[in-house]
């Protein structure tokens, strides 16, 4: 090899390591660590992300300093250690590179999710232009998650902490933000809300697919879905697409010319393993990427998709195996979690019993069932619902309700949480005597006599029954039941009920009998 030669090799192998050398990757860190960002207080706080395998990751905040080195394949995670602090702060994270995020809270953090009536923003609910001027709360931020389903679980999302302002709080989910808000101003903190909904879905996209293979139960669930994919050919669809496509071309062509509308161009048929209902979907998409961000808490609004058929006898499964899949993913011990009771919908009818929406009425019985399961609530909603609107513009009680709850459950305050619920029967002669928990300030009505109640003998024929309120008990009967085997209260999916304890607090819809109907 000539010097020339030489010179020009050593030359090139000189630029290849320069250039490898600033080939390396950058640090990265999950959308949701940005500016603005709200972090738990008093816990241990993880903070993970990606960088060149070996490298060593340096995090610092309020005079903390912790330090991580990626594994072979570039993930590293670390715990900040507890932090309280009353100002905003500013977190750098080095490597290779370094990121400063500004501007970060330390207050309580909350996870939001569910389907439309969660997704439901400020700008939808009722007085919205009163409460959008007068939401000056720099405190409150919120997250949302950008909507992207995915067949396996995912790592990063899209999303931006927004700062509570008249001119954002519009964008916000309206139940979320009225939940925070409540939680704002009683307990003096900043409040971060991780929001994550999407409308129109049912439970078993939220929930991820080896928790719900694992649940004998849930077989039918999964069968329904699986049969979706059977049908689905995508040489076929992509052939009956291109058909279609002509069709509309040659037709829309012909409508331009006479003047008239074209309809829309055709859509293909999609796979449904991509959809955003299929089951685990949205858990891989929008819940996977969030995880571990500390928080204290999920609130959840959702069941109106799974009240649309008879595997809505299932719902209390699924939901308490989400809530298992959540809080075994996040390894935060049992952290609570609080959902709201489906509202009152549909038309109203004079049966004393309701058959026509009889689903409603048993997502909302499941959901009651859940209470059982250790650090749960349930904000009861049947007296803020809408007739004929699906997604009811009354969101400040919704997210005032789920507040009261994680005030008394989770901060300790020594206030009413919930509405009556029921707590067992006794049958004397032709009367059904009611117990009743949570009857704080005692049981009473609003608007006149105490109504909404049904009671039936062992032939299940049920009737209108007498009603009436004795301390912290409710006596039913009807002389039509001389033999009475239980009792039925707002069995409907609109009921006329009126039974409240006396912090305003409407009664559970609920049921003393195991009746298949």
């Amino acid at each position: 090899m000539t010097k020339t030669a030489l010179k020009c090799c050593l030359l090139s192998i000189g630029i290849i390591l320069a250039l490898g050398g600033s080939a390396r990757a950058n640090v990265t860190l999950p959308g949701i660590f940005s500016d603005h960002m709200v972090l738990q207080k008093n816990v241990a706080v993880p903070v993970w992300g990606w960088a060149d395998p070996g490298e060593k990751i340096t995090v610092t905040i309020a005079g903390q300093t912790r330090t991580a080195t990626a594994d072979t394949a570039g993930n590293w995670k670390l715990k900040l250690g507890k932090l309280s602090a009353d100002s905003p702060l500013t977190m750098t994270v080095t490597g290779h590179n370094t990121i400063v995020i500004q501007d970060v809270l330390v207050g309580e953090v909350w996870l939001a999710s569910g389907q439309s009536n969660m997704q439901l923003s400020v700008n939808d609910v009722t007085n919205a232009w009163q409460e959008k001027a007068s939401a000056k709360f720099p405190q409150i931020r919120m997250f949302t998650v950008g909507r992207v389903p995915a067949t396996t679980p995912q790592t990063n999302c899209g999303g931006k902490w927004l700062v509570c302002a008249p001119e954002t709080v519009g964008g916000f989910s309206a139940a979320a933000y009225f939940f925070g808000r409540e939680l704002h101003q009683k307990l003096t903190v900043p409040v971060g809300l991780i929001h994550s909904s999407w409308g129109g879905t049912p439970i078993e996209t939220w929930t991820s697919m080896p928790k719900m293979e694992a649940k004998p139960e849930l077989a039918p669930v999964l069968k329904n879905w699986q049969a979706t994919l059977y049908p689905y050919d995508e040489e076929k669809a992509q052939a009956q697409y291109v058909q279609m496509l002509e069709n509309w071309t040659n037709n829309a062509a012909k409508l331009k010319a006479d003047g008239k509308t074209v309809p829309p161009r055709p859509q293909k048929k999609g796979d449904p393993r991509l959809d955003k209902n299929y089951p685990a979907n949205l858990f891989n998409g929008m819940i996977a990427p969030i995880i571990p961000y500390a928080i204290r808490g999920a609130i959840w609004y959702q069941g109106e998709n799974n009240a649309a058929n008879d595997l809505a006898k299932l719902y209390s499964i699924q939901l308490q195996s989400m809530i298992q899949d959540w809080r075994q993913r996040w390894d935060e011990g049992d952290f609570p979690f609080a959902w709201v009771q489906l509202p009152n919908f549909h038309p109203r009818t004079k049966n004393p019993v309701e058959t026509n929406y009889n689903n409603w009425c048993v997502v909302r019985e499941e959901m009651l069932k859940t209470l059982a399961v250790k650090n749960t609530g349930m904000a009861i909603t049947v007296d803020v619902g809408e007739a004929n609107n699906i997604h009811p513009k009354n969101k400040q009680a919704v997210g005032y309700r789920l507040a009261l709850w994680a005030l008394a459950k989770v901060y300790g305050k020594d206030i009413p949480y919930s509405g009556p619920l029921p707590d067992g029967q006794k049958i004397k002669g032709d009367k059904i005597i009611l117990s009743f928990r949570h009857t704080d300030g005692g049981l009473v009505t609003k608007a006149g006599d105490l109504k909404g109640f049904a009671i039936a003998g062992e032939d299940h024929h049920w009737i209108a029954a007498n009603a009436r309120i004795e301390g912290k008990k409710v006596i039913v009967s009807s002389p039509e039941v001389k033999s009475p085997a239980a009792v039925r209260y707002a069995w409907a999916a609109n009921p006329d009920c009126n039974l409240f304890n006396g912090a305003g607090l409407p009664a559970s819809p609920f049921r003393t009998d195991g009746w298949e109907r």
